[in-house]
Formats: structure tokens, sequence, C-alpha cells
């Protein structure tokens, strides 16, 4: 048995609750990991409030990283002893863990555990967003809504280390300054100005070639008039509620816009793609092209209280669980 964090009926952060997890023995091709720290992400909420159908009862999270203390049969490029992280595997908030071999990423030295929990799904997805959804030039312009967050504050780091002009919105002055100090050439407020006519200013009426939206709901309509002719919009999240596009004719009237909606299942199909991603995230933060900010903390039996601050766009940067 182990200390986890277990959801028995979908609901709100009171959902979360603490108690022992029967975790077992790896099986063929697994190991069993002692987590160090477990990142927290939107999708642990969406999952906890029914909004991505999960089968209960089940234990939440998404990444984490920890040390592999337990092989199964057939474990081949792993050691007992090795540090492991992982991204977009569910059944993070646990002290102990089952994870396939496949999905374990050898973690380099220099990094610190409480950083890599942080940046593995949230890095990623940057990677696949600015990498693959939208290979993106230095001679670009995009858009990128809650650059303060976790996503955002990653990603626009490493797209200005591509030589890439980055507009970003938030939703305080001292988010702005934020991500101002963090790859933003320029940064909205948007509970104080309008998004689009902004944009529309800071590229002289052309818009910007991409616009990367994890908010949903509430930015996406509105980020279409942002796009230049023919550019695409990624919609890669719903903080704000679901995205519903009923008249797709609005693509046409807009520019002839592409629109996609991209998850890091088809980018990370297997441990070739997956190893990819992971390592030139960990080249990106070792050279310092991109700065991992963990700013919120809490033990693992407070993972209620981080949904809630998460939820109420009370955080920026990261959050962690640690065990």
């Amino acid at each position: 048995m182990t200390d986890a964090i277990v959801v028995h009926q979908t609901g709100g952060p009171e959902a979360l609750r603490s108690e022992d997890w029967r975790v077992g023995s790896p099986g063929p091709g697994q190991v069993r990991i002692l987590q160090t720290a477990i990142g927290v992400n939107f999708i642990d909420t969406y999952q906890r409030s029914g909004l991505y159908p999960i089968k209960t009862p089940f234990v939440p999270g998404n990444e984490g990283v920890g040390t592999v203390v337990e092989m199964g049969e057939g474990v081949e490029e792993l050691a007992i002893g090795d540090r492991v992280a992982y991204q977009s595997v569910i059944g993070a908030y646990s002290r102990e863990r089952l994870l396939s071999a496949d999905r374990a990423i050898p973690v380099p030295d220099g990094l610190d555990d409480r950083q890599v929990a942080a940046m593995m799904l949230k890095g990623m997805t940057a990677y696949y967003l600015l990498f693959k959804t939208w290979p993106l030039a230095s001679s670009e312009t995009l858009l990128f809504h809650a650059a303060a967050g976790g996503v955002g504050l990653i990603a626009c780091q490493w797209a200005k280390s591509l030589g890439a002009r980055v507009i970003g919105t938030v939703g305080s002055k001292d988010k702005e300054e934020l991500a101002l100090a963090n790859g933003c050439d320029a940064v909205i407020n948007y509970r104080e100005e309008d998004f689009a006519e902004r944009v529309r200013e800071f590229t002289e009426g052309r818009g910007v070639d991409v616009v990367y939206d994890g908010v949903g709901k509430a930015t996406f309509e509105k980020s279409l008039d942002c796009l230049r002719p023919r550019g695409l919009m990624v919609s890669f999240g719903n903080a704000s509620g679901v995205v519903s596009v009923p008249d797709l004719g609005i693509l046409a009237r807009k520019g002839s816009l592409y629109v996609t909606r991209p998850t890091s299942a088809h980018y990370f199909p297997g441990r070739k793609e997956l190893l990819e991603g992971a390592n030139a995230l960990f080249d990106a933060v070792r050279s310092g092209a991109v700065n991992i900010s963990v700013n919120h903390t809490y033990r693992l039996e407070e993972a209620g209280e981080a949904h809630r601050a998460l939820e109420a766009r009370e955080t920026t940067g990261s959050v962690v669980l640690v065990p």
C-alpha cells in the first residue's frame, strides 16, 4: 500500500481524497518507481471533474519523476536506482506507482526533481506546439494565450530562443511583468484591453501567423480575428470551457484559416518520438534557453488546494506536489 490521492466520484476539488492505495509488483515490461515530485496540470482537473471521463476509482495526475525501485520481466533499458520521468500517464498522485518501461524517460544529471516534474507534460506540449503542430520560423509572429501559465512560460521562452516574435495575453499586472520577463515581446491584459485589436496594432494590421490557445471558449472566436489569412489556430486546451465551432464558414470569412486540436497521444505515439521530444526539452533547459519556474509547491495530501488555486487562475508557472 502507498499514500495516494483517489477520485471515487468525479466533481470539484473535494473529490480528491487522500488514502492508502494498492500498487502491487510490476508486471512484464513495467517498473515500480518511488516518486519524488509530481506535476499538476489542467488536464488533471478535467479528469477529476468528469469533463474527460475516466472509470472510477482512479488516481489522477499525468506527470512525475522518481527512482526505479523494482522491475518486471523483460525490462532491459532501465536499472534499479535510475531516475526517470514521464508525462501523459495517469496515476501520478501517489508516493509509488507502476509505469510502463517504454514511457519512462531517463533524466540527465543537473536537473532538479521538482523542476523535472514541473516541465514534462507542459514542456513536451510546448515542444510539439512549436516544432510539430506549426514548425515555427524565426521570421514569424505568434500569439500565446495564458503566457504566464505553466505551458505559456515555457513555450514563450522557447519560441523567443528560436527568433520568433512573441505576443502573449495575461489577466493581471503581475502576470504581465512575468510574461515580459519570460520571452514575450508584447503582452496584453485581456481583462483591460481588446486583445484582437491590440494584436492588429502590434502587427500593423497583418495579424499573427499562429495562435496557441489553451484557454478555450473565452478566447477562441476572437482569436480568429488575430490571424493573418491562412494562419493557424491551435486550440490545445479548454481552461475556460469547451470550444464549439457550429459554423465552419467563419474560417472562410476570416481568411481561409486553419484550425487544429492537437493532443500529445498523436505526437508521441512511440518511444522514439517520446525521447526525441524529451531530449529536446532537456537540452533547451540545460542550455538556459528555457527556465522552469516552479512557483507553487504543495504536499501530496494538499492536492485539492492545488486544484482550487489552478482553476481560480491564482497560479503562475508550474504547480508541483511533493509526496
